[in-house]
């Protein structure tokens, strides 16, 4: 079983996390741009993830909504690939959608959100890189657990990968 992320602040608006997967780096990047793996791995259970709209190229828009079982609230992502260099390195522009969640992100500037990834025996290794317009927006997106989540479905993917094996 891989390590947890890691996750480190660069600098004052960037958040880095690295982590590792005992899967091909074809796999992992599959599971980032292939929208019917999306809601295998990404999210919490008790949430579906009803909109995985993706246009994976440069230029290319993509669109996220996950709503809660029990409520129906929803809450997502939205934005536009600005590299995509399969399976190496994605990029885009994020931004939050409030839905009838809220939340302390601010919906206004974009997150800049790069995945690079390398694989050696087997094994790949994520590095996502997210920019934020401010320490402001930085830290409110770190406030939220944002970091715990990532975790959280990076374990849900360790276990689509073993299931595949």
């Amino acid at each position: 079983m891989p390590k947890p992320a890691e996750v480190t602040l660069p600098s004052d608006r960037e958040v880095r996390v690295v982590r590792q997967f005992n899967a091909p780096r074809q796999l992992v990047y599959d599971a980032h741009t292939k929208p019917e793996l999306l809601p295998k791995w990404l999210g919490y259970p008790g949430w579906d993830m009803p909109v995985r709209d993706m246009d994976v190229r440069v230029g290319g828009k993509y669109r996220w909504q996950w709503k809660n079982q029990e409520d129906g609230k929803s809450f997502g992502f939205y934005g536009v690939f600005t590299e995509v260099e399969a399976p190496a390195r994605l990029a885009h522009d994020q931004y939050y959608d409030p839905g009838d969640i809220g939340g302390a992100m601010p919906a206004g500037d974009p997150c800049v959100v790069s995945v690079d990834l390398t694989e050696q025996g087997g094994v790949t290794t994520l590095v996502c890189t997210m920019k934020f317009a401010s320490k402001e927006a930085r830290d409110g997106a770190v406030s939220t657990g944002m970091t715990d989540g990532m975790e959280f479905s990076y374990t849900r993917l360790d276990d689509v990968f073993k299931q595949a094996a």
